[in-house]
């Protein structure tokens, strides 16, 4: 399956351990996945992929982590994947494409869809191909004013991957979505964020702080409650009423056996600023 990099990306062979090609930080309670190979324009190897979907399940698990913000160095977030890391597979055998789409660019995307904590996508620079599906994956999208999105799928003359598809239609309805993929032209962020892509446009110096903020808002919330809401609204493009509905009353049945939902009700009837601890 070849990469979905912009036609101007200069690929470097990958190199280094996946830790150093994905940076991890952890502060105040926000998990800080940093996609680290600027010269590639941030193309995603097997090994980057499999780093980030381990990286959102810790932070899943993780009590004391209670945001997710996902970014890049340079000016690129994600130029698309880079598979020749991935190593010869030999004569291609019919199912070997499928295998290689659920088991590679679903299953990123599903660990952003899948993650029990918000994640913020803070695009620094264009995002291409599995890269613009990364974003649009995520709860929340700031983007950099020279920010981009690809669908470039169609320039190579494949169908998109990595759920987008599912995910665009979901987000800007079937028309618009069409467009984007019939023409693989690149949408500058504040047209995407006009179209429902985007939350917020943001100028390129600010986005890191704009993240943060965000971020710390998110951390600083009912923790339980934001995951169940979350989801609850990606269950909801699916469900019909009925299943939507039992959904949420069952939401509302486990929250309400958090701490942080007591403690929200406290501080209602006490007047005060709510404490959450995420729990």
């Amino acid at each position: 399956m070849p990469s979905s990099p912009e036609d101007t990306t200069d690929h470097a062979d990958p190199s280094g351990p996946p830790e150093s090609l994905i940076l991890h930080t952890t502060d105040n309670g926000v998990s800080w996945i940093t996609l680290n190979r600027p010269e590639a324009m941030n193309a995603v190897t097997w090994d980057q992929r499999e780093r980030i979907i381990a990286l959102l399940a810790e932070a899943s698990a993780d009590p004391a982590v209670r945001a997710v913000v996902l970014t890049a160095t340079g000016r690129g977030f994600c130029a698309g994947a880079d598979l020749r890391g991935a190593g010869a597979t030999g004569e291609r055998v019919p199912g070997d494409v499928a295998r290689t789409i659920r088991l590679g660019a679903q299953r990123l995307i599903a660990a952003v869809l899948d993650c029990e904590k918000p994640v913020l996508a803070a695009v620094n620079g264009t995002a291409a191909g599995i890269g613009a599906h990364l974003a649009f994956a995520c709860d929340l999208v700031l983007a950099a004013e020279s920010a981009r999105f690809i669908e470039v799928f169609v320039r190579r003359g494949l169908v998109p991957d990595g759920g987008g598809a599912y995910l665009l239609p979901r987000l800007i309805g079937p028309q618009r979505a069409k467009e984007l993929m019939f023409f693989g032209d690149a949408l500058p962020a504040v047209e995407a964020e006009r179209l429902g892509l985007v939350n917020r446009t943001v100028p390129d110096d600010e986005l890191t702080a704009t993240a943060r903020a965000w971020a710390q808002r998110l951390a600083e919330g009912p923790t339980r409650a934001i995951a169940l809401t979350k989801q609850l609204v990606n269950a909801s493009m699916d469900d019909g009423r009925a299943a939507a509905f039992a959904a949420e009353a069952m939401a509302q049945e486990i929250n309400m056996t958090t701490q942080d939902a007591n403690e929200g009700v406290a501080s209602f009837v006490e007047r005060r600023v709510p404490k959450y601890r995420g729990v």
